[in-house]
């Protein structure tokens, strides 16, 4: 389908692909993954002809169609399902010629062809594909230009799956979507049979919609078998595997190069010595594949706040007086709490953080917040608030202006930036850069809380597991928006459902959520009579006694947690005490003290022992109850 040959590329003196090759047979569906910046969405440009390499080739099958989300998002007064169907040009131009053709075997032959491609069914098509990315019955007719950009890149993203290409090109897919379209997405394109190119940053996505992963690393194209996951796993085998041949390689060298020393001037040696010099210049260097640097986020923990730090009773808040977008709203929150927020677009999300972080007030009810709180927010749009005229060093220093150059620098460093991109002007850094030059900047003051709304909008994947090992180690609250369910599930210990105007705890897991939203879809297929009410009933009294099952062991899961916590800090202080035992000095000073030691590591050892034993328990207590 797909054969990229020998494909060299250059923009401003940059290389961008080097003789990079891969194929993409018919059929395959194939994630494009790689760092920021190294050429992914070029690529996809040059596949679609826009841009041209500077040698070898990209070529594509005879006659193939090519899917890709427009750039420009439609507008005007067409209706959604309309640009939706409209899509499909051959149908659309049947369609046309049917009413003006006059010829009876022409007709014939049109009305055949219609048949053929399920013309009938295409409306009914068009408007499952608007419901799964967020569109209701109501808004499907409504003309595009009364939605706001993101939204309408929606329905361009509808129109290019509504037109099943033979070649689908998706850069990035869910950059504008909701968690909830995100998950429908992912469904989708797992069971879409054609052949598939993608971009992402989204791991679940990848391990669930493709099989196999196209790596562009240092100029090349770098093919694996499997999921995002699968590819992680053998990347890492084969940089170990690489290393070790390298090692034994300079080794080799090494030994050949000193009998070549010794024995060089030695005219009895002097044949088997240049043999060997012939043979070392013979020897490949093994390419080093070195790991990319990976930018590590650090988070400083606050001070510990006696709960709760934040607490809503029958609050309401909007924008305009006397329409509150959310009503009743009973919350608590504490330091520990790792809430995910779920619930679709417009629902308001970002509504409940803006209250949170006093963007908004609340127009009745109470709100109250411990006096010594903190809160860092992080907005998805606040990005284009920053100087681009200034540079993270300048930003930083305006805020550390009693701080030494050091000091500020040294923060800049938490989060990525060395003595060059401090020094860049905001206007040259890339979307990832400018995040997380925010998250430096919301840390400044050591908040108890983190309000994150959609975070990870332009963070590669490496940088997006970094970011989850700093929030699980930040010792404060995470009130965390996003699209990106890996991100949730590996961070969020709760999830609230914003929904109906109200916010309560949802019962359950992300994949209990992802069965529901799945069962929710399926009952409105039921409801055009295309569902299978008995499967659906099922599958919900399955999910409602799942929910049952975590509700009745809430208490103990979090008590579980609590115990979980205590171990990780035993290991941790296990481990500094036998780094303590391991230095050389402890054997210098006085037996006391390293007897004393000792014993601090035998009471830490059990101590441990102890707090697994009772964490395992409560595990095995949960997993009875849940599955009685």
């Amino acid at each position: 389908m797909l054969h990229i040959n020998d494909l060299t590329y250059r923009i401003g003196g940059r290389v961008l692909f080097d003789q990079a090759s891969v194929a993409l047979p018919a059929g395959h569906k194939a994630g494009l993954v790689g760092r920021n910046g190294t050429g992914k969405s070029t690529l996809f440009k040059m596949i679609l002809g826009e841009l041209h390499p500077d040698s070898g080739s990209i070529n594509i099958r005879n006659r193939v169609r090519i899917g890709t989300v427009a750039q420009e998002a439609p507008g005007g007064t067409t209706s959604l399902v309309d640009a939706v169907l409209a899509a499909d040009t051959e149908r659309a131009q049947l369609l046309d010629e049917a009413e003006h053709a006059s010829d009876p075997g022409r007709i014939a032959d049109i009305h055949t062809r219609l048949a053929d491609i399920e013309s009938h069914t295409a409306p009914a098509r068009a408007a499952a594909i608007l419901s799964g990315l967020g569109f209701n019955e109501e808004a499907q007719s409504r003309p595009c230009s009364d939605f706001s950009g993101g939204w309408r890149m929606r329905v361009a993203l509808a129109a290019v799956l509504f037109s099943n290409p033979d070649l689908l090109l998706l850069d990035e897919p869910t950059n504008h979507l909701d968690l909830e379209a995100t998950i429908w997405l992912e469904n989708y394109l797992a069971n879409w049979r054609g052949t598939m190119l993608v971009i992402s940053h989204d791991r679940t996505l990848l391990n669930a919609s493709v099989n196999e992963i196209i790596h562009l690393q240092a100029t090349k194209l770098i093919r694996y078998a499997g999921g995002y996951d699968r590819f992680e796993k053998t990347r890492a085998e084969r940089l170990a595997n690489e290393a070790k041949m390298r090692t034994k390689q300079i080794a080799a060298q090494q030994h050949i190069q000193s009998f070549v020393d010794r024995f060089r001037a030695q005219a009895n040696k002097a044949k088997q010595a240049q043999s060997r010099i012939k043979m070392l210049a013979r020897m490949q260097p093994i390419a080093s594949m070195m790991e990319e640097r990976t930018v590590a986020f650090d988070f400083p923990n606050p001070d510990a706040l006696p709960p709760p730090i934040i607490s809503l009773e029958d609050t309401e808040v909007g924008y305009v007086v006397d329409k509150p977008v959310l009503r009743g709203l009973d919350l608590r929150i504490d330091m520990d709490d790792r809430i995910g927020l779920i619930g679709a677009n417009g629902n308001g999300k970002s509504t409940l953080v803006k209250l949170l972080s006093d963007r908004l007030k609340p127009m009745a009810g109470k709100l109250r917040k411990s006096s010594k709180l903190r809160i860092g927010y992080f907005a998805q749009h606040q990005t284009e608030e920053l100087s681009v005229t200034s540079t993270a060093y300048q930003i930083m220093a305006s805020k550390l202006a009693t701080q030494p150059e050091s000091k500020v620098r040294g923060h800049l460093g938490h989060f990525g930036f060395g003595a060059d991109k401090a020094d860049t002007l905001v206007a040259d850094l890339s979307g990832g850069e400018k995040a997380r030059l925010l998250f430096a900047v919301m840390s400044l003051e050591k908040p108890h809380v983190l309000l994150l709304d959609e975070p990870t909008n332009h963070l590669d994947v490496d940088s997006r597991e970094s970011l989850v090992h700093a929030l699980n180690d930040f010792e404060g609250a995470v009130i965390l928006v996003s699209h990106d369910p890996h991100l949730i599930e590996l961070v969020c210990d709760r999830l609230w459902l914003v929904d109906g105007g109200g916010c309560k705890t949802w019962d359950g897991d992300l994949d209990d959520y992802r069965a529901k939203l799945l069962d929710d879809r399926r009952s409105n297929s039921k409801a055009d009579g295309r569902g299978n009410g008995e499967g659906s009933k099922n599958r919900k009294q399955a999910r409602k006694e799942r929910a049952k099952a975590r509700a009745e062991t809430s208490g103990l899961r979090k008590k579980a947690k609590e115990a979980e916590k205590h171990v990780e800090k035993m290991v941790k202080k296990l481990a500094d005490l036998e780094n303590q035992l391991a230095a050389p000095e402890i054997y210098e000073g006085s037996t006391s003290a390293l007897m004393e030691l000792q014993v601090k590591l035998g009471d830490a050892k059990s101590a441990l022992a102890d707090a697994e034993d009772i964490w395992m328990a409560m595990e095995a207590e949960i997993e009875a109850t849940e599955v009685d």
